[in-house]
């Protein structure tokens, strides 16, 4: 079965494009290289376009025979999108609606979202459960609850079977080596950390030291890219099979702190992180962890590589030879 996974040049993306191959799936890459890497193509076809473009799309569904969408495309700084919620609305958005109307059009009616737990906003309980109310606070979180709701409403007008993958901090790199993490710019806290052990930035900023948590700063749950590709594999088997839409978060369930990360990195790479101490950002909650029990009784998913260390361990090799 052909997959047309957008985004696929990317980060996530790219480690889905693996998983799928391992499955048995042909994923078919769809990336305008924006912020994606050719590169990182390497178990299926790259057609280079934009997902918004509704004949480019019509024209790759035609042509590779799609038969489901995984859809990764979009831009994902949500300090960017505060100062520019014009060009998310648009890519995350417009283009989005764009792709769904293409699908619609070439009878394709199955697609895995790519969510996030910004959809929440600000927690009013933690772990986060897929019940607690979701309240963005910033256009990136807003526009991607916007698309859930879409997914909703085109599921019962036209029947489209859709799951939407709600997911915390992804991290790590391909045990294999084969891809990894290379964002331009990089704002994600463990490659920052390594960067600073590996001395290629002279430190790393712990934004806050007085939150209500154990040590002073902010927690996160920090999940591995793979386990979030096994996942989207299981969301579409589970569609593919004729089963119910959903809705699901995907998290470790545990909660590491800026300086329990610091702290695996000097373990991992036997080096001391330089790091500076600075004020809190705006809108960073205390804590971020998810309830994602729900997507191991409907997938039968849980996440594999639990372990921070681990999960450094991978994102120290792939830094260190990239």
């Amino acid at each position: 079965m052909n997959v047309l996974v957008t985004g696929g040049a990317g980060y996530i993306g790219s480690h889905a494009a693996k998983v799928l191959s391992r499955s048995g799936f042909q994923p078919v890459t769809l990336d305008n290289l924006s912020l994606g890497h050719d590169w990182a193509v390497q178990w299926g076809p790259l057609e280079k376009g934009d997902v918004g473009d509704c004949d480019f799309v019509r024209g790759v569904i035609r042509k590779h025979e799609i038969q489901a969408v995984i859809h990764f495309a979009a831009y994902a700084y949500v300090g960017e999108s505060v100062s520019n919620p014009r060009k998310y609305f648009q890519n995350n958005l417009v283009c989005t609606l764009n792709l769904l109307n293409a699908m619609l059009d070439c009878g394709v009616k199955a697609i895995v979202f790519s969510s996030t737990c910004a959809t929440y906003g600000a927690p009013v309980q933690v772990p986060i459960a897929e019940s607690h109310p979701q309240h963005p606070i910033n256009p990136y979180g807003e526009a991607k609850y916007f698309v859930e709701r879409v997914l909703h409403w085109y599921g019962a007008a036209y029947g489209l079977r859709w799951a939407a993958l709600r997911y915390f901090n992804a991290a790590g790199a391909d045990p294999d080596g084969a891809i990894g993490e290379d964002h331009d710019p990089e704002t994600h806290l463990i490659p920052l950390v390594i960067w600073a052990a590996q001395g290629r930035r002279s430190h790393v900023d712990i934004y806050g030291t007085d939150y209500p948590t154990p040590d002073g700063t902010a927690i996160r749950d920090y999940i591995h890219v793979l386990d979030l590709a096994e996942a989207h594999t299981r969301a579409l088997q589970h569609l593919l099979d004729g089963k119910g839409n959903l809705a699901l978060n995907l998290g470790t369930g545990a909660g590491h702190s800026v300086r329990e990360v610091i702290a695996a990195v000097e373990r991992v790479g036997k080096r001391k992180v330089p790091a500076k101490e600075t004020a809190r950002r705006p809108g960073d909650p205390p804590a971020l962890v998810a309830d994602a029990r729900q997507a191991n009784v409907v997938l039968g998913w849980k996440p594999r590589y639990m372990e921070l260390d681990r999960i450094v361990e991978d994102a120290w090799r792939w830094h260190a030879k990239h």
